[in-house]
């Protein structure tokens, strides 16, 4: 019997607003048991993309790719080709073959053609071994939730025993988290000694989409027992900076919470437009508000502003006056071009400053928006202690989409060492704005460029989760429970223009990959969320219910 399985690629046919050049001339991937019936993977997403090149002006030239094919090694391994084009698929002057090595397709290395093959050799199906298919279908499926454990029995004292016994969720990987149980406890006596069965539903914070229409950027922030919510405010035409407060993250959202204007338009100190992506940040013990403000002129640029000793978040007059963010010369950090989206990661030793920076925006010159990154100096970090680097552009389909050419809003989480910088690329307030991701050892000198690895695909797209459209620009935060939480925003429809408020759990798969579409109901399938055990009470605790 042969148990082996096939793998195809292919590219899709671009249709404009739906599913572009960008997108659709990149290598897709599917997979079958019998060699005829085939499952896309990555839900029908390109996941290899041909590099696009910078040209003598800075700016960017995108390209796509057409003829893909695979090529098993005899050592061991597969390499994929493509024979690159222009964005629209027209041929380039010279054939030049794009060139990936996979050993299982779950991990990809660029690499030149090697001019021993033949592109002649390449197929666009091969056989593959079938121990294979489960871990492609994890790897580039959707992952969601299979069992619920709890214990079948414990042994308590008292009700504080019992409320701590927590859930163990797996899922379709393998893959686990722990998840808090509201446990029915009304009619046990604690102090009497007895078994009991006792039920409890699994505890999930529902966060509907949207949460909030008209709002961008959202950042979340716990600080001195309240919740704080911020954001760029579309319905204020981007104008001021607001900040709600309340005692639980959904209570932000309510109708009834209070925006706070803590920034306002101000002439005197030219603080006239694009109020962008304010982010909270705790840099050196203090909290500062980092952000973009525009003139006159429009060219919004970086700014901090910081929060006065046992000044409260919400009182205008509680932060000092907001300040432009220089280089280590004191030089303006973006003279005769934008500067924005700027967050702030700790690591092991240095601090880190990283920004988006664009110049020529909207002319023939236009460089795209790159992300730079340079050591901050915690003590006054609106100058910068290194120099800029490049260290992002966005060079593949997915990120320079309908001529977008973003790679902005960066955020970082840390993690098992790790640094996980998600960015965003595509339009902000449209279908095609996706989440990228690099990473890089917390430890690691961020200067050096090998440290850090890109996605080649997208982590988040408008294929990710059913009804939201280009989800992006996001931050991170942890809830009550402990859970990585992730903030974004996306549109309600396909050619919506709303930038709208979403918040789900960050799950992460069994090698320890973030999964960042873990949406409500694969994360906790409502068919598990009834759970129950054998309870022992020993019978020393209170009667107290």
């Amino acid at each position: 019997m042969n148990n082996n399985i096939y793998m195809k690629v292919y590219t899709r046919d671009a249709v404009p607003g739906v599913y572009p050049d960008g997108l659709a001339r990149s290598v897709h991937f599917a997979v079958s048991r019998d060699g005829a019936d085939f499952e896309p993977l990555n839900q029908n997403y390109g996941i290899l993309f041909a590099t696009g090149l910078i040209r003598e002006d800075n700016t960017i030239c995108p390209k796509g790719i057409t003829e893909p094919g695979i090529l098993c090694l005899p050592e061991g391994g597969y390499l994929i080709a493509a024979v690159r084009t222009e964005e629209d698929g027209s041929p380039e002057e010279e054939v030049f073959l794009e060139c990936w090595r996979t050993e299982d397709f779950l991990e990809f290395e660029k690499i030149p053609f090697p001019a021993e093959r033949k592109r002649e050799s390449f197929r666009d199906t091969v056989e593959l071994d079938g121990s294979l298919y489960g871990e492609l279908m994890w790897r580039w499926g959707r992952i969601f939730n299979v069992e619920m454990k709890v214990p079948q029995e414990v042994t308590v004292s008292g009700k504080e025993e019992l409320h701590a016994v927590k859930a163990e969720a797996v899922y379709s990987d393998g893959s686990v988290a722990v998840k808090p149980v509201d446990w029915e406890i009304q009619g046990i006596d604690f102090s009497k000694k007895q078994t009991v069965t006792v039920h409890g539903t699994i505890r999930q914070q529902h966060y509907p989409f949207p949460l909030a229409r008209g709002y961008g950027d959202p950042v979340i922030l716990s600080w001195e027992g309240k919740w704080y919510y911020i954001s760029t405010n579309d319905n204020m035409d981007d104008v001021g900076i607001y900040v709600r407060e309340a005692d639980t993250v959904p209570e932000l959202f309510a109708e009834q919470t209070e925006q706070h204007l803590i920034l306002d338009r101000d002439e005197e100190r030219d603080f006239i437009q694009t109020f962008w992506a304010p982010e909270f940040h705790l840099i050196g013990g203090e909290l500062y508000i980092l952000l973009a403000i525009g003139g006159k002129v429009w060219a919004p640029q970086c700014h901090m502003m910081k929060l006065k000793k046992g000044g409260k978040i919400t009182d205008p007059d509680s932060w000092e006056t907001p300040v432009p963010v220089r280089r280590k010369d004191g030089s303006p950090l973006a003279p005769g071009a934008i500067s924005l989206d700027m967050t702030y990661v700790k690591g092991t030793e240095k601090s880190w400053l990283i920004w988006s920076y664009r110049e020529h925006i909207g002319t023939e010159l236009d460089s795209g928006s790159m992300l730079f990154l340079a050591e901050a100096d915690e003590k006054q970090p609106w100058i910068l202690a290194g120099d800029p680097m490049l260290l992002s552009r966005p060079l593949y389909g997915w990120e320079n989409t309908e001529g977008t050419i973003n790679n902005e809003g960066p955020y970082a989480f840390i993690k098992d060492g790790m640094i996980y910088l998600t960015y965003s690329g595509g339009s902000a307030n449209a279908y095609s704005y996706v989440l990228g991701l690099l990473t890089a050892p917390v430890d690691a000198d961020l200067y050096d460029l090998n440290n850090w690895k890109k996605s080649m695909t997208a982590v988040l797209s408008f294929y990710s989760v059913d009804g939201e459209y280009g989800p992006g620009h996001n931050s991170f935060f942890y809830d009550d429970d402990g859970n990585l939480m992730i903030a974004y925003h996306a549109e309600e429809s396909l050619d919506g223009h709303i930038r709208c408020n979403g918040i789900r759990r960050i799950h992460f798969d069994r090698t320890g990959r973030p999964v960042f579409d873990m949406s409500e109901e694969r994360d906790v399938d409502p068919a598990l969320r009834q759970v129950s055990m054998q309870v022992r009470v020993t019978g020393t605790g209170s009667s107290t219910h």
